[in-house]
């Protein structure tokens, strides 16, 4: 698909506010009021906030409204090929031309005010959904949550805050209760509340908001539970009175029961739309989140690898998507399989504490440089990461080079299992080469 157009119209736009991140509020709303004030015009709007989850709880509450037979409008970030990803209305990504269209009428419309670049697209998204009808509109919060362009929404139907953990500290604030007060500012008096899990110190920051907002939240543990099967690869969810026995939701690891369990508390709590059991069943059968240990098959870089090995995708980039992986490469047999983890990063990520739940799991890590316009760590400054938690760390100048070193290493009866990760950016460049573009 040729982004020529779109990409030209983003690239002058970044240009409004050179400062990557400036949390506010006040540009956005005086550009929405220019457009006569499309986020007034949604149907109705679930929004998620949190560290870790709220992408996969996003696209299985879609999924889940879908298969009720909604119309589904939804907004994420970041995205992983193409921009246009992150506006999804009524069911399919926006189309080239015509998002290339609303970023000139937005562009216009800011008449050269300052304005973040983020603030300007978000303002896009709002423009195309209040223009098509829909039944639902999911909100995935960019970054924080008091202060994110997505926080304009005065009354929505339910908010979601998913896990809290260390992540942007930078501009969040260095302590899980200062984090966790971000997330929280998107939490409306009135607004059915759902709570994923958290540690003590989140939890009580998010409490106490909800407290001065008059709300009951329905907290993970407390009011709505999941119990994963031991065998069948199914979960129990329950709530009060209700209790529902479910398939396994089509994305891998046992954490996306949590995530599956967020959106359908979420689903339930929104009184907007009807949503019946079987239209839960069915979403979790078909729900898709790019990048999220996403198995690759039949690519060109499967090719690079033995027969019978197996290559994973992730976009997980801190310490708590480190544990995530850790629980789900604890499934596969060290003595079967041996382990490699081919890793890009931004600097300003904590390498060794996305690696240090792995030390133990994994047998290799071979870190590989990224393609972004970012701050990309040094490959050789992660594989010293590696080795400083305890992995053997070593270097490649790009993906395909790692995958054939590790067939050139590999034992010719233990076919290996290979997960790319670290980063969304890594992610996308490797989607890019397979061609298999989020649709």
């Amino acid at each position: 698909m040729d982004t020529s157009a779109s990409d030209k119209v983003l690239a002058r736009l970044k240009s409004l506010h050179p400062v990557e991140v400036d949390l506010s509020l006040e540009r956005l709303y005086r550009l929405l009021e220019k457009l006569d004030n499309p986020h007034k015009k949604l149907p109705p709007v679930i929004h998620v906030a949190g560290t870790n989850g709220k992408g996969s709880t996003v696209a299985t509450l879609r999924a889940i409204a879908e298969a009720a037979g909604h119309r589904v409008h939804v907004y994420t970030s970041p995205h992983l090929v193409r921009f246009a990803e992150r506006i999804r209305v009524a069911g399919q990504v926006i189309g080239e031309e015509e998002f290339t269209t609303l970023l000139e009428e937005v562009e216009a419309r800011n008449d050269g005010d300052d304005i973040t670049f983020f603030e300007v697209t978000t303002a896009a998204a709002f423009l195309a959904f209040a223009r098509i009808p829909a039944d639902l509109c999911v909100l995935e919060v960019g970054l924080g949550g008091r202060l994110d362009a997505t926080n304009v929404i005065d009354k929505p139907a339910a908010v979601g805050i998913t896990s809290v953990s260390m992540d942007h500290e930078n501009f969040l604030g260095n302590t899980l209760g200062a984090i966790a007060g971000e997330k929280a500012g998107i939490m409306k008096a009135g607004a059915p509340t759902v709570i994923g899990p958290q540690t003590g110190e989140a939890m009580g920051v998010i409490r106490a908001r909800a407290a001065d907002l008059g709300l009951k939240p329905q907290v993970f543990d407390e009011d709505w539970h999941v119990l994963p099967h031991l065998k069948g690869g199914s979960f129990r969810y329950t709530h009060g009175r209700c209790e529902l026995e479910l398939p396994a939701p089509s994305l891998a690891g046992e954490h996306q029961m949590i995530n599956a369990g967020m959106a359908i508390a979420l689903a339930r709590a929104q009184k907007a739309i009807t949503i019946p059991d079987a239209a839960i069943r069915a979403g979790l059968g078909w729900v898709r989140w790019p990048a999220r240990l996403q198995e690759l098959s039949g690519t060109q870089l499967n090719a690079l690898l033995p027969d019978g090995a197996s290559l994973y995708l992730d976009g997980g980039h801190n310490p708590a998507a480190g544990q995530v992986i850790r629980s789900f490469l604890t499934g596969i047999d060290p003595v079967e399989r041996a382990i490699t983890l081919v890793i890009g990063m931004l600097n300003r990520k904590d390498a060794k504490g996305y690696l240090k739940p792995l030390a133990g799991i994994v047998n290799h890590v071979i870190a590989v440089p990224i393609e972004c316009d970012e701050d990309p760590a040094e490959p050789g400054f992660l594989a010293a990461a590696a080795t400083d938690v305890g992995i053997n760390g070593i270097v490649a100048k790009d993906v395909p080079s790692a995958l054939k070193m590790i067939t050139e290493r590999a034992h010719p009866e233990r076919p290996p299992f290979v997960l790319i990760g670290g980063s969304l950016y890594l992610a996308g460049n490797v989607l890019r080469m397979t061609g298999e573009l989020p649709a």
